[in-house]
């Protein structure tokens, strides 16, 4: 078995993690504190990459992204450089399709924090940003890994999005995904059957580990509230 593809997927799902997280929150945060016109049509569209079929995400990032788009254009002209069909693509394609994860968990959580706690904070002098990391985000902690967990596995087995614009280049952007569904083309059951464990193994090590970090943290929360 060739790890190659488990060694890219891994760094693809790590490298979107990065992107996930900051737009994700920053996204969240400005939803919950922030009202304006076309905020609920804003939301649909974030949520979109998470109902639509990968594929179809994937050919909206083409068009965007490809040589004739207006994104790929401005990179061939200006930077004399393409992400087309390279793993840079591949990054691109898991956190699009991961963000509404990320973006939904974060949303949640941010709801979850009692308001009173951050005015209480501003009212004794704590600028906006110092309420953030003092109060919003320790509290929101569970509700963002819970979040990041579940993007990192849905980057890790991202498909559709990622052939549409990275392509299936042994060596470069063979993703365990990509590696499953043509190793199964060419009736290489063994090969394809070697991937499914292992992504399935990862993916489930990763849920089975929040279960019992959250168990954990939930039973702290209690014996502190007790007492």
């Amino acid at each position: 078995m060739e790890w190659q593809p488990v060694l890219l997927s891994l760094k693809v799902a790590l490298s979107s993690l990065i992107f996930v997280f900051i737009f994700g929150v920053a996204a969240a945060y400005s939803m919950r504190s922030f009202e304006f016109p076309g905020k609920s049509a804003l939301e649909a569209l974030f949520a979109l990459p998470l109902v639509l079929p990968p594929v179809v995400t994937g050919f909206v990032l083409l068009v965007l992204i490809g040589k004739q788009g207006p994104i790929g254009q401005f990179l061939s002209e200006s930077l004399h450089t393409q992400i087309i069909f390279t793993p840079y693509a591949a990054v691109l394609a898991a956190t699009v399709v991961a963000f509404p994860l990320m973006y939904h968990s974060a949303k949640a959580a941010f709801e979850g924090v009692d308001s009173n706690l951050e005015d209480a904070a501003r009212t004794l002098g704590s600028g906006s940003w110092r309420v953030f990391w003092t109060i919003t985000m320790p509290l929101s902690w569970s509700g963002l890994v819970a979040g990041l967990v579940l993007s990192f596995a849905r980057a890790l087995g991202e498909f559709g999005a990622t052939i549409m614009v990275a392509g299936n280049i042994p060596g470069k952007t063979q993703t365990i995904p990509l590696a499953i569904y043509f190793a199964a083309e060419a009736n290489d059951l063994t090969l394809a059957g070697a991937y499914v464990l292992m992504i399935s193994g990862i993916t489930f090590f990763l849920i089975f580990g929040l279960n019992i970090w959250s168990k954990k943290r939930c039973g702290k929360s209690s014996v502190k509230g007790v007492f």
